[in-house]
C-alpha cells in the first residue's frame, strides 16, 4: 500500500535488459540499504558527470538469497529506497532481480550487462565494490572493462563522520542498540519506518494517554525503549510532521509479551485508525521498564513527554 501512495517522476526499470533507454547514463552501483551518506556520495558523483543519473540495486538483497540465515534486517524496504533515490536527484532506478542463477554470472557477464546492454557511460562504485561469481570482480577489473568500451569508472572513497565510516552495517548496529541519534548522523536524516495504525487494546486511552498502534512491515526496528519521534500521516500529502513519543516493547507494567510500536502524538486529536504513518526516531529517552503501578507509569510518561518536547524542539531549530 505504501508503494501505491508513492507518486514518482523518477523512472523505475525492473531489470538491466529493460533499461536500455538509459544508454549514456551515469550509473551508481550498490545495494543501497539505508541510502546513507556513503550512498549519497555515489549519487553526487554520478550527477557530476553531466548525464542522466541512475542507480542499479538488487531485489531481494543478495544476502537473503545466498545466506538467508545470516541475512541482515533491511534498514529500508524497496518502496522507501526508491523514494530516497528520487529525493537525492536520480533520474532513474534499475531494480535487478537477484537469484542464485544471477549470482553465478561471471564478472565478464556483469560487465557486459552494464556496458553493452545498458550502455552506461559512467559507472560509480564504492571503494569496496565487488561483483560477479565469488566476488571475483572489483573496481580495477571494472575500470579495465569500461576503458575498453570508452566508458569510465569512478571510485568513491569512504565517507566518515567523526572517524566512523558510514556503512549499512554500522547504521543497522546503531538502530538495533537504540542509538537512533547516532544512526541519524550516518544516514544524514532520522531513521524512519512506515506502518498502518491498527486497533490496540486501548490501554493508553484508558489512562488518558491515547496511542496509535503502528503495524509495520519494516524489518529493522530500534531496540525496546521510549523514543522522541515525529510522525507524518502519509494518507494526507500536505500533512506536517507531528511531535510525539513512542514506546517499543512489551508493556511490562501490563504483563503484555507481544512487541509493539505505540506512538502518542502530542497536542493532537483525531482518528488515526487505518492511516498510513511515517515515524521518525529522533532520540532514545530511556529503556523500557516495569512500574509498580499505573499511576507511577503515567507520571513517567508525562516526564517522557517533556523530555521529548525538548528533543523535538532542538531537531526543529
Amino acid at each position: 500500500m505504501i508503494l501505491a501512495l508513492y507518486r514518482r517522476s523518477m523512472k523505475v526499470f525492473h531489470s538491466v535488459t529493460e533499461a536500455r533507454e538509459l544508454t549514456g547514463c551515469s550509473l551508481a552501483l550498490g545495494n543501497f540499504d539505508g541510502v546513507h551518506l556513503g550512498h549519497q556520495a555515489l549519487f553526487a558523483e554520478a550527477r557530476r558527470q553531466g548525464t542522466p543519473t541512475a542507480a542499479l540495486t538488487f531485489q531481494p538483497h543478495p544476502g537473503k538469497v545466498l545466506q538467508p540465515e545470516l541475512a541482515p534486517k533491511l534498514i529500508t524496504l524497496l518502496p522507501r529506497k526508491l523514494q530516497l533515490f528520487e529525493h537525492f536527484g536520480l533520474d532513474a532506478a534499475v531494480v535487478q532481480p537477484f537469484t542464485r542463477e544471477y549470482a553465478r554470472h561471471s564478472p565478464r557477464d556483469f560487465e557486459a550487462s552494464l556496458l553493452d546492454v545498458l550502455g552506461a557511460r559512467h559507472i560509480v562504485v564504492g571503494y569496496d565494490f565487488t561483483y560477479g561469481a565469488a566476488r571475483a570482480g572489483n573496481a580495477d577489473t571494472l575500470r579495465e572493462a569500461a576503458a575498453a568500451r570508452g566508458a569510465q569508472v569512478h571510485v568513491v572513497s569512504p565517507v566518515t563522520v567523526d572517524g566512523v565510516v558510514a556503512s549499512s552495517s554500522k547504521v543497522r548496529e546503531y538502530i538495533l542498540e537504540g542509538r537512533v541519534s547516532a544512526a541519524q548522523r550516518l544516514l544524514g536524516r532520522p531513521f524512519d519506518l512506515d506502518g498502518t495504525v491498527v486497533t490496540g487494546h486501548g490501554r493508553g486511552r484508558g489512562i488518558g494517554i491515547p496511542t496509535a498502534n503502528v503495524d509495520t512491515q519494516n524489518e529493522l526496528r530500534p531496540a525496546p525503549g521510549v523514543y522522541a519521534i515525529r510522525v507524518r500521516i502519509l494518507d494526507a500529502p500536505e500533512s506536517s510532521w507531528l511531535p510525539g513519543v513512542a514506546n517499543i516493547g512489551v508493556k511490562p507494567t501490563f504483563g503484555v509479551n507481544e512487541v509493539t510500536i505505540e506512538a502518542h502524538l502530542l497536542d493532537f486529536s483525531g482518528d488515526l485508525y487505518g492511516k498510513e504513518l511515517r515515524v521518525q526516531f529522533l532520540d532514545r529517552l530511556r529503556a523500557e521498564r516495569r512500574f509498580g503501578s499505573v499511576a507511577e507509569l503515567v507520571g513517567q510518561i508525562k516526564r517522557d513527554v517533556e523530555a521529548a518536547r525538548a528533543v523535538i524542539a532542538r531537531a526543529s531549530d
